[in-house]
């Protein structure tokens, strides 16, 4: 599967917040789940304060990355449509944003945080050459949450 990545459109950001709806404890990344995180997404102005992208296959909606640069590190956000969720698309998605990163980016490492009780996406972004960097807890979704926090030269 080949993805395009472009800049988040208004619409398709919509989209994502409004209408991406994940099932079981995977609904925890529910835009909408996070007031902060969804105020963030919806509203242009804030929204392109970092660089965020749509996924598109055959010119559809599958998902999106962001990235935050802290000096010269580049840390990564990303979802996919939650029905492509849990069919072994992560790897392919995850390799394919860190090769259009490199294209278009200088950065010197790349930086990724995790809820802990995501072992499949954990799976993925070690298997795509991240490294553990230590767990944290953080205020998200209205509460104190682990996350695991990775780390990839």
């Amino acid at each position: 599967m080949i993805f395009e990545f472009k800049k988040m459109t208004q619409d398709n950001a919509l989209i994502i917040a409004n209408q991406w709806k994940y099932e079981g404890i995977y609904a925890f990344y529910d835009m909408t789940a996070d007031i902060e995180d969804y105020n963030e997404f919806v509203n242009e102005e804030l929204r392109n304060k970092n660089d965020v992208y749509e996924a598109l296959v055959n010119k559809e909606l599958v998902g999106f990355f962001c990235l935050s640069r802290k000096g010269t590190t580049l840390d990564i956000g990303l979802g996919l449509k939650p029905n492509m969720c849990g069919k072994g698309l992560g790897k392919d998605f995850l390799t394919q944003i860190l090769n259009f990163i490199e294209q278009h980016y200088t950065y010197e490492k790349l930086t990724m945080s995790v809820a802990t009780f995501n072992k499949r996406a954990i799976k993925v972004y070690q298997a795509c050459g991240f490294k553990d960097n230590g767990i944290v807890k953080q205020y998200s979704n209205d509460g104190i949450y682990e996350f695991l926090n990775l780390i990839k030269p």
